[in-house]
């Protein structure tokens, strides 16, 4: 294996000689997780691949800002993105081009772009992480956390990036901008800590800090593996509930890919039930969206173990490029 630096992505080339990849894959996945999966396929294939990691703090707007700087001359052939949104705004540029995998059979429709743009696989839901020391005050559903009783011993990150950005769009587009603007305050001046980011809010609930967390399943399990008395609790779940939010895995072929018979041979590889299984059992502990993946029993999966809310993506990416301002607005001061 060898190793290429171009800032601001680290590149890795899995191949043993100097000749040009024949595959470069986009990766926003941490590289921990993904450069496995990038490995074992270039091992089957014999392709030599180059996986691209953004370095960057913010790496899923870090790799999307390279696509629409390098759209004239793509040197991408796949990205694969841990979340949604950004990969529809990447559509919506007309930086993608369809292929529908064969690979893709099972995934639920609500999943996959309706003009086989993108495909989701893979996702991470978002949870409360409460600790298991002590007694705690916690809430049933998400908009419970802005009650004083539950805001003071919680925390939440800003909705200015990430699965929390993603997350509080859908609730806008659900409830209305003015319904959730006013939450936030609500929270904020309730006690709710606001936190930089999933991982932060994780990590202060692990010290002690507060008592619970809203974060995603990824987090959570960091959490659990290092030996913290910590559980999770799916929210908005029972009668009346809407359900917790899924937010998968995305992959798709960019427009104009160098290499688009490999390009297609990587997504289908990508998206089998064989990859799902795969980092269901890493220590991101991914949720396979296909029923009757091979998944370890703490992975907790929609339909059997909590009930996942309906999506419509396309109109959630339509509302974040929106909400934005505002949140940055109420945010960043």
């Amino acid at each position: 294996m060898k190793i290429h630096f171009l800032l601001p992505l680290l590149l890795i080339a899995f191949s043993s000689c100097a000749r040009e990849a024949d595959l470069v894959v986009y990766c926003s996945l941490d590289q921990v997780h993904s450069e496995k999966i990038l490995k074992l396929f270039a091992d089957r294939t014999g392709l030599d691949v180059m996986g691209a990691w953004d370095v960057e703090r913010n790496k899923t707007v870090g790799l999307v800002n390279r696509l629409l700087a390098e759209q004239n001359h793509p040197r991408a052939d796949v990205y694969w993105n841990n979340e949604i949104a950004h990969t529809i705004r990447l559509k919506k540029a007309g930086l993608t081009q369809p292929y529908a995998s064969p690979s893709a059979e099972g995934i639920p429709f609500g999943y996959k772009d309706a003009d086989h743009h993108w495909t989701g696989f893979a996702a991470r839901a978002r949870v409360f992480l409460q600790r298991t020391d002590k007694e705690v005050a916690l809430p049933a559903r998400v908009y419970e956390m802005a009650e004083p009783q539950f805001a003071r011993h919680g925390a939440m990150a800003a909705p200015l990036t990430g699965t929390t950005l993603t997350h509080f769009s859908a609730l806008s587009l659900n409830d209305s901008s003015t319904h959730v603007l006013t939450w936030l305050d609500k929270a904020s001046q309730s006690g709710l800590k606001i936190g930089a980011g999933n991982a932060d809010v994780m990590r202060r609930t692990c010290e002690g800090d507060v008592d619970w967390c809203l974060t995603d399943t990824d987090d959570a399990a960091a959490a659990r593996r290092n030996g913290h008395p910590v559980e999770v609790v799916f929210p908005d779940q029972g009668e009346g509930g809407r359900g917790a939010l899924l937010i998968p895995n995305t992959v798709c072929m960019i427009a104009n890919a160098p290499h688009p018979d490999a390009a297609r041979q990587f997504i289908d590889f990508v998206l089998s039930a064989e990859v799902e299984a795969l980092l269901a059992a890493s220590d991101s502990e991914q949720i396979p969206l296909r029923p009757g993946v091979d998944a370890p029993d703490y992975v907790k999966l929609p339909g059997r173990d909590f009930h996942a809310t309906t999506v419509n993506w396309e109109a959630v990416a339509n509302e974040l490029d929106q909400r934005f301002p505002d949140f940055q607005k109420q945010f960043v001061k």
